[in-house]
């Protein structure tokens, strides 16, 4: 059985432990908050959703996690242009937030 929650709070922990290696300064500061707000707030929108009172309370917290995924793209993209060295770093999170917004898009198409 696949478990999309486990993916999600596997994606959480690898943009906690990019955010470690980043250096800190008055640029990358804001960037990495907002990085790791986003990229962990997917997995818990997921969990309230998994626990929705209703169809249209879970297609709500389905559409907040492609809206937090589609923002995690775009807090990594600012990361790689500010400290274009960790560029290489950040693809496979890019890639996997990538297929993250594919997959909430699809449930929410059902």
């Amino acid at each position: 059985m696949y478990d999309l929650e486990e993916r999600m709070s596997v994606f959480g922990q690898r943009i906690i432990a990019f955010v470690k290696t980043l250096p800190n300064n008055t640029v990358t500061v804001p960037l990495i908050k907002q990085l790791v707000r986003s990229g962990t707030s997917i997995g818990a929108n997921y969990c309230e959703a998994d626990g929705a009172a209703s169809k249209a309370d879970f297609r709500n917290k389905i559409a907040l996690c492609r809206k937090e995924a589609k923002e995690t793209r775009y807090w990594l993209r600012l990361v790689c242009f500010t400290l274009p060295n960790y560029k290489n770093d950040a693809v496979s999170l890019t890639q996997e937030v990538h297929e993250l917004t594919l997959i909430f898009s699809a449930i929410l198409k059902r």
